[in-house]
Parts: C-alpha cells; sequence; structure tokens
C-alpha cells in the first residue's frame, strides 16, 4: 500500500476530488494548510495578510500561502494512476502547482471490523 499526499491550490481542490472519486477513490482526508516552496506570495491567490507571527517571517519576506492537502491511502498498483491524475487536474506550468508525496504503509486496520491491510483500504 502507498499513502498519497498531495499539496494543490486551493482552487483545484473540488476538480480534484470529483476526478479521483469517478476513479473509485472517494476516501481521502482533506485538510486547508498553510506553507511554500520556493515561490513567494502569487498574486490574486493571497488576498489576506496573516496576522500570527508564527505563520510569517519579517514584514516584506516571504508568505505562506493557503493550500489544501489531500491523503489517501492505495493499493501499490494503483499509486501511479493516482498520482497522474492529481498532476493532471493540478499543472498549470505556473510556479505554486504544488507537490505530491508517495510514502509506503506497513499496515492499515479498520477499527470497526478489525479488516487490516488492503482490505481495511477497500
Amino acid at each position: 500500500m502507498k499513502e498519497i499526499i498531495a499539496i494543490i491550490r486551493p482552487n483545484k481542490i473540488n476538480r480534484t476530488k470529483e476526478v479521483l472519486d469517478a476513479l473509485g477513490f472517494s476516501s481521502m482526508t482533506a485538510n486547508a494548510v498553510f506553507g511554500r516552496g520556493r515561490q513567494k506570495a502569487i498574486v490574486g491567490e493571497v488576498t489576506f495578510a496573516i496576522q500570527n507571527k508564527d505563520l510569517r517571517e519579517e514584514e516584506g519576506s516571504m508568505r505562506y500561502i493557503p493550500k489544501r492537502m489531500i491523503s489517501l491511502v492505495v493499493p501499490d498498483e494503483d499509486a501511479s494512476l493516482v498520482v497522474e491524475s492529481i498532476m493532471k487536474v493540478n499543472k498549470t506550468g505556473q510556479i505554486g502547482d504544488g507537490k505530491i508525496f508517495v510514502c509506503p504503509i506497513e499496515d492499515a486496520v479498520r477499527v470497526r471490523t478489525k479488516e487490516s491491510g488492503e482490505d481495511a483500504i477497500l
């Protein structure tokens, strides 16, 4: 099993969920997050100033940018399909398109039924 973690633009989350659901991957966790890569704030994407000093550096420096993070666990053989689908929906060719991480998962357990392994995620 693999965990796919994707950090994407907020305006792409709904389309990403629609595509993954259509492919049969409707189980996921989604969070609103702040972060940054190499880019500074993107004009038109950041419409507010972050007031919390823990989330920003000195005045005039790079700001944390609002993003969405989705996480889903899939069988090994489906990881490439999920990654390619997320990339297809989210690629604009511009800085800030996001990142995708693929991590190995040793096991999963469904609490209600005690199913484990892939049975717990399917």
